[in-house]
């Protein structure tokens, strides 16, 4: 049974209210009328088994007692059973009256081809059959072998997500690394399917499926405008407007952002009437709540940082990889830090920031913003 219900400004501000005290100032912030919190649960990486599923439901459900109210998984994330150990771990702790549905925010992703729980002995018979047989997909759709973005296949994985969530209505819905297709497609095409896309998606919004979408990035956001695959956030909010009006539903971009990875901040890429500039002051202007991925960098920027920058951001932490998420979530701009969690003890141990004030701006002008920009 789907759950009706989303996120809205009063159930957020009802959880806000729930850690008044323990939360430091600015780990919830207001965007859109919604109180995130600094700090996300992500669920992308882990083996496909059952012992696996178990780790996440519970990591889950943890992260939502200590003050993460922002969920992001995706429909390929470990053959659907992220979504799936997602929905189990908020079902059950609405069902034990400890949490409310329109106090969390769930964000899913539409766009790369997936399995279902387990590869198949054959993959392309298993694709023809439940894919191009029964018209969700044209092979032509297809790109790389492994991406799709088409109306139908969205609408196709939009109510396999809201199933395996077990939810009526989802928070964000993202387009999964659409700049895929630019490695393919004329950059007039690829706006034309994003434009078709886009369409579709405010349609889904209208019937209440989901509350708002957005684009989920790996590379578009943090290239040169020359490249193939840049992304322009500007430019999609652009077709947003032609397909909504003024009133359009594109309102979240993700991208990684991480102590190896400061383009969102330092990059100055984004077109603006008056100038380039980062994706995080393009995003503010125009309205759009970023969500940083990869603040760890899969535990790359958890250990062995360098002094000066443990000294900047120390704070009082404990470890490396709390003072890698205070970097992410202390940015301004940054509406909340995603962070891959399977285990209980690094829940624990990442959530141990609510309590702890943010790196004040000062220290990010100091520290961050002093060296030549990337490219230059």
């Amino acid at each position: 049974m789907e759950l009706p219900g989303f996120a809205t400004p009063e159930g957020t501000a009802r959880y806000r209210d729930r850690f008044a005290g323990r939360a430091a100032a600015g780990h919830f912030r207001e965007r859109r009328g919604l109180w995130l919190s600094s700090l996300g649960i992500g669920t992308y990486l882990g083996a496909h088994d059952e012992a696996t599923d178990e780790r996440y439901a519970r990591a889950v459900a943890r992260a939502l007692e200590l003050g993460a109210n922002v969920i992001d998984t995706a429909i390929n994330y470990r053959f659907q059973r992220s979504e799936r150990a997602v929905g189990a771990a908020v079902h059950a702790l609405i069902q034990q009256g400890r949490l409310a549905r329109d106090e969390v925010i769930v964000a899913s992703k539409a766009g790369f081809l997936t399995f279902d729980a387990d590869p198949p002995p054959d993959p392309a018979g298993y694709f023809q059959r439940e894919y191009v047989d029964t018209g969700v997909v044209k092979p032509e759709d297809v790109v790389a072998g492994m991406h799709c973005m088409t109306p139908r296949y969205l609408e196709d994985q939009l109510e396999r997500s809201r199933r395996n969530l077990g939810l009526e209505t989802l928070d964000i819905y993202f387009l999964h690394n659409p700049e895929t297709q630019l490695g393919v497609l004329p950059r007039a095409e690829f706006l034309s399917r994003i434009r078709a896309a886009f369409k579709k998606l405010e349609e889904c919004v209208a019937a209440g499926k989901i509350r708002c979408y957005g684009t989920a990035t790996w590379d578009g956001y943090r290239q040169a405008p020359r490249a193939r695959d840049f992304l322009s956030l500007p430019e999609l909010v652009e077709v947003a407007r032609e397909v909504g009006g003024a009133s359009h539903h594109f309102c979240c971009a993700q991208l990684p952002y991480n102590l190896a990875m400061p383009e969102a901040l330092l990059h100055s890429n984004q077109p603006m009437e008056a100038g380039p500039v980062p994706l995080l002051e393009a995003a503010e202007r125009l309205g759009i709540t970023v969500l940083a991925s990869a603040s760890l960098l899969q535990g790359q920027v958890a250990r062995n940082l360098p002094d000066d920058l443990r000294a900047a951001i120390n704070g009082g932490l404990e470890t490396d990889a709390q003072r890698a998420l205070q970097f992410v979530r202390s940015t301004p701009g940054v509406g909340a830090a995603l962070v891959g969690m399977s285990r209980l003890e690094h829940v624990e141990e990442n959530l141990r920031l609510v309590e702890k004030p943010l790196v004040p701006p000062e220290t990010f002008r100091r520290v961050f913003l002093r060296g030549p920009e990337p490219g230059a």
